[in-house]
């Protein structure tokens, strides 16, 4: 069962990873560990750090909540992966790959259902925001570009620019990047929102 979460606790386990992981980079971007008779950088291991951070903060999550979406769960899934693969082979190129990987899921998942003519989007959303079956056809199909274009964006960050300019643009591009997008649907929002006395399908007899 589905249970209400103070939305500072909530706000402070989603993001609270990515933060640690930024103030950890920082701290250790310009040292080199000796571990197993290997050198990691400092990359490496704030990476290897996060991993269980990101597990744990999405299980307490799930603790306090009762509750994940399926793009929390693709995404620990994924920092697991990737992020093992970095740590494992020492190379931090699977690790700047992972958001491009993810926003191409997340865009593949909402083109094919926009495909079979649905909003895939709505049955995760729907709680949220609370729109019309033609405002979520429309939301679906922007997100869906925008997480497209987030992908070609990583790609273009982490493949042209230091490792310094991603982990600023992982931290903070892409979290007001997604501010930014669903601040500017305020439109769709007003047009397509469903009124007090209308349910998802019209209004209530």
């Amino acid at each position: 069962m589905t249970r209400q979460v103070n939305p500072i606790v909530k706000m402070a386990l989603e993001l609270g990873p990515v933060l640690a992981f930024f103030v950890g980079y920082l701290m250790l971007r310009d040292e080199t560990f000796r571990i197993g008779g290997q050198d990691y950088s400092g990359f490496i291991v704030v990476t290897a750090a996060f991993i269980p951070v990101m597990v744990a903060s999405t299980a307490l999550l799930w603790r306090l909540s009762g509750h994940l979406s399926r793009m929390q769960v693709v995404t620990v899934v994924l920092v697991v992966i990737f992020g093992g693969m970095s740590v494992w082979l020492n190379d931090e190129r699977f690790f700047k790959i992972k958001p491009t990987i993810i926003y191409l899921a997340f865009a593949a998942v909402l083109g094919v259902g926009l495909l079979r003519g649905q909003s895939w989007l709505q049955f995760v959303m729907e709680g949220m925001m609370p729109l019309r079956p033609e405002g979520w056809m429309i939301l679906t199909r922007r997100l869906a570009l925008f997480f497209a274009g987030l992908a070609i964006a990583n790609e273009v960050v982490w493949r042209t620019m230091s490792t310094d300019a991603w982990v600023n643009f992982k931290t903070f591009g892409l979290t007001i990047a997604m501010f930014i997008f669903f601040m500017s649907q305020s439109r769709l929002m007003q047009t397509h929102g469903l009124d007090r006395d209308e349910g998802p399908e019209g209004p209530r007899p």
